[in-house]
């Protein structure tokens, strides 16, 4: 098992074992899969804002604040 603590502020360090393992490193992002009393973390993938690419990353209709909420639900 690979540990790292977490500091004061709810910091903690990504070993280089896992950041290898996952491909990330500086300024990639890292998403959080809560299960029961486990916590997988995965690489996420950054969101292409062609709309070629991604059609819906020109809809507006979700895109405020009070709508984030549901995000939320989606994870569950």
């Amino acid at each position: 098992m690979i540990m790292s603590r977490i500091t004061a502020k709810s910091q903690t360090t990504v070993p280089q074992a896992v950041r290898r393992a996952l491909g990330v490193g500086p300024g990639d992002s890292v998403g959080y899969k809560i299960e029961g009393d486990r916590v997988t973390l995965c690489r996420v993938l950054p969101i292409s804002v062609d709309p070629f690419v991604n059609p819906f990353v020109t809809f507006t209709e979700w895109a405020e604040e009070a709508d984030s909420a549901y995000d939320v639900l989606a994870d569950r």
